[in-house]
């Protein structure tokens, strides 16, 4: 039986890994897009903001830096991609196994959501410090655009993000700024998306038993799933963002509740969206490849 779990556990592994490469190489773009809208500083009165929107954004970053412009920041999360996609759906398959009634047994939409707010909890810790080093790099372009007097020397990748944050801003600690946001995201996140993608494979299947499913359906059921997981969590990924670029010698939020109300005080609630729109067109298309890729070499595996 323990031999059975080791093995359950290297396939979840490894196929969490090829589809958090595939959602990675499909997705990035649209994330290098929406972390710079989410933290373009508001414009002074009667000025123009930096990015018009998204379309914008693109033909500036792409005028600015050309197409790998676009895949800026990439080396964090292609270096953890293969190890936060590999805990998703590894912690995730290991809570499915307890929640199970029998071995074999297929979980219901509910037991999915409880699975999923599991796994959102143990990938927040390796999120958030990886994500904080992506959007450092995203949006140092803009807000050295933004303030270039106070600009610093830009950073040369992802090891000089980390190495500047551990010497310079609270060490091991720095790199977990923006964890609560983090979580709030994740878990809800986590739980609805593979809900979702549950709730959708058994309405495509007309029942429980959907390993007879298509390329096809699991495209549709993960797409919906991602676009489930944004909609629904948006405005924490903001305040995480914000966080996360923020100066930490003279900073401009106290913490998440802080950024939350100042960024309702300057921008209404549309500055809790600021990216949505390539948030949303990326968690098709990214989620998609992940699940559709995931499914496959899972079954592939055996």
């Amino acid at each position: 039986m323990e031999l059975q779990e080791m093995g359950d556990v290297a396939k979840d592994l490894t196929a969490g890994t090829v589809g958090g490469a595939a959602q990675l190489i499909v997705g990035h773009p649209f994330d290098t897009i929406k972390v710079k809208l989410q933290s373009q500083p508001t414009p002074p009165p009667g000025q123009p903001p930096k990015f018009a929107g998204a379309m914008d954004a693109v033909k500036q970053t792409l005028a600015a830096e050309g197409p790998r412009g676009l895949y800026k920041g990439m080396g964090a999360p292609l270096a953890t991609v293969a190890a936060f996609n590999a805990l998703l759906f590894t912690v995730r398959g290991q809570m499915e196994a307890v929640l199970r009634s029998e071995p074999g047994a297929p979980l219901t939409v509910n037991q999915q959501v409880i699975a999923g707010a599991g796994a959102g909890v143990a990938v927040s810790f390796l999120a958030c410090p990886t994500e904080l080093i992506k959007c450092r790099l995203q949006a140092q372009s803009a807000l050295a655009a933004a303030a270039p007097a106070a600009a610093a020397a830009p950073y040369g990748g992802p090891i000089d993000v980390a190495k500047h944050v551990l010497r310079s801003e609270g060490g091991a600690g720095g790199l977990f700024k923006g964890l609560l946001p983090t979580l709030a995201r994740e878990v809800p996140g986590n739980a609805l998306m593979f809900g979702v993608y549950e709730a959708i494979k058994q309405y495509l299947a007309g029942g429980q038993d959907t390993s007879s499913l298509g390329r096809g359906s699991l495209v549709v059921a993960g797409g919906l799933a991602g676009a489930s997981f944004w909609g629904s969590v948006y405005p924490t990924d903001v305040v995480k963002s914000v966080l996360q670029v923020d100066d930490y010698k003279n900073p401009k939020y106290s913490g998440s509740m802080d950024a939350f109300r100042k960024i309702l005080a300057a921008d209404g609630v549309k500055g809790l969206y600021k990216g949505f729109g390539p948030a949303m067109a990326r968690s098709v298309p990214a989620n998609a490849a992940c699940f559709l890729a995931y499914e496959v070499t899972r079954s592939a595996l055996g």
